[in-house]
């Protein structure tokens, strides 16, 4: 009898430590950099919802960050990564450290704005003072990309960036842009940056041959299919079968397809 009493009272103390561990998780430590020699430990607290706006929310937690260097830190900024339970990436704030001496341990609070309740983060350098030497981030060069036409899916290095015009963040080194667009050829462009480039400036690239017309509007959007008619007051393009007739002072630009007619065809 005393056993079985014994055993539903530590049941009990589990449960409850169980529940406590759902309402309150522990805290979230990061060591950077993951690899070599650490120089910072973050933790942080709970994430509280302090209000929402829609679907957005705010959150809030309690931050701690440890030099772990034998010497000041005097400056460094880190982009922190939000994660649901699915891991997709939720939301993106920054972290700054300033004069922390070695050894020394210093506590501010991180407010984020989340599109749902985060499961896990991640931490990622942007800036770091040169005395950390090794340790510090490859330095990003932005780059604008486009295409002709417009509203090509990008993708750097097998990573899709977004569909064109779009402005991205490269590494220095080689790299490989490539491109897809529905009704046209996929394109590669492979470039590489040196140390010496302050800024990567610009590519564009022309995709191949569509099998349709392209009429590109003023807002930056393109119609692909059939032109029908073009006038001084509108142009009729048939979109999937249907046509869709548009104000001439909406078009920016029409783009042909060479099509072979049946008298060259049959000779």
């Amino acid at each position: 009898m005393i056993r079985n009493k014994t055993l539903f009272v530590l049941s009990l103390v589990l449960f409850v430590a169980a529940a406590a561990y759902a309402k309150d998780p522990p805290a979230q430590v990061i060591v950077w950099p993951e690899t070599g020699t650490p120089v910072l430990r973050f933790t942080f607290g709970k994430f509280k919802e302090v209000g929402s706006l829609g679907s957005e929310r705010s959150y809030v937690t309690e931050t701690t960050a440890e030099n772990l260097w034998n010497k000041a830190i005097s400056d460094a900024s880190f982009s922190l990564y939000l994660y649901d339970k699915n891991k997709t990436r939720i939301a993106e704030a920054s972290v700054h450290v300033s004069n922390v001496a070695p050894g020394e341990t210093i506590k501010f609070q991180t407010t984020i704005g989340s599109s749902g309740p985060p499961a896990s983060l991640s931490l990622l350098a942007r800036y770091v003072p040169k005395e950390l030497g090794p340790v510090a981030p490859p330095r990003m060069v932005s780059i604008t990309v486009n295409t002709v036409p417009q509203g090509a899916v990008a993708k750097l290095d097998g990573a899709e960036v977004g569909t064109t015009p779009k402005i991205v963040q490269v590494a220095v080194g080689k790299h490989l842009l490539e491109f897809t667009r529905e009704g046209f050829n996929p394109g590669k462009f492979p470039f590489e940056l040196s140390p010496d480039d302050a800024s990567g400036g610009s590519v564009s690239f022309e995709l191949g041959t569509s099998a349709h017309d392209s009429v590109e509007l003023r807002d930056g959007s393109v119609l692909t299919g059939d032109l029908v008619s073009v006038s001084g007051m509108d142009v009729v393009i048939k979109v999937g079968g249907s046509n869709q007739s548009l104000n001439r002072n909406q078009v920016k630009r029409i783009l042909f397809v060479q099509r072979t007619s049946a008298e060259e065809g049959n000779p």
